[in-house]
């Protein structure tokens, strides 16, 4: 399988940012998520991941974005947890294989079952979208500690930890078992792609 690289990507990011802006915040956040999961690589224990894979997964994840935004650049937040299979379309359409179109529609939270969307309403097709290879859970899991709320922010594992708890205990024991598998990255220095870190922040997340 052909991987894409940084420069193919971020120009595939500038072909469907519907605004100069959107392509700033998806495509900065995107960069973030990488340096977080390029961090947790240099683990021993992750030796044998794909790097590759896991930054194309990381830089693709959220391209999905651009198509909840309307004429006049604002986000429809309600039907947001619906980008990740709006990514899978993009990149179906622009002939990435199957692989690579996962990064997109299996990573939201930490992961989304058919029992979420027919017991919440959740405005996507019934089925499990859960990341299943050792690539698509560590970019599941570097995705976590970036908020693109505006301002964009960094949470800290266990703000992240609180945050999904509203969603139910097993949730918080899926993001432990990955906390446990990955490790927790350092959000006190700077992390590729970042600016220079801010408070530790608890508002919503939309990683």
């Amino acid at each position: 399988m052909r991987i894409p690289g940084p420069e193919e990507i971020r120009a595939l990011h500038e072909k469907h940012a519907p605004t100069p802006e959107a392509f700033a915040l998806v495509h900065t956040h995107c960069e973030i998520v990488w340096g977080v999961a390029e961090q947790l690589l240099a683990a021993p224990r992750l030796a044998h991941l794909d790097a590759e894979l896991v930054r194309a997964g990381c830089l693709l994840h959220d391209i999905g974005v651009y198509r909840l935004y309307d004429d006049d650049g604002r986000l429809d937040h309600e039907n947001y947890i619906r980008h990740g299979l709006l990514g899978h379309e993009i990149l179906q359409s622009e002939g990435f294989p199957e692989p690579l179109r996962r990064f997109c529609s299996h990573h939201t939270g930490v992961g989304v079952t058919r029992h979420d969307i027919l017991s919440q309403g959740l405005p996507l097709p019934p089925g499990d979208y859960l990341a299943v290879t050792e690539e698509e859970r560590l970019v599941m899991y570097a995705d976590k500690f970036h908020s693109k709320s505006r301002p964009s922010a960094f949470l800290s594992p266990d703000e992240y930890a609180a945050h999904v708890r509203r969603f139910g205990e097993d949730k918080v024991t899926a993001f432990e078992a990955l906390r446990t598998r990955f490790g927790d990255p350092d959000l006190t220095g700077r992390v590729p792609g970042a600016g220079p870190q801010g408070d530790a922040v608890t508002s919503a997340v939309r990683a």
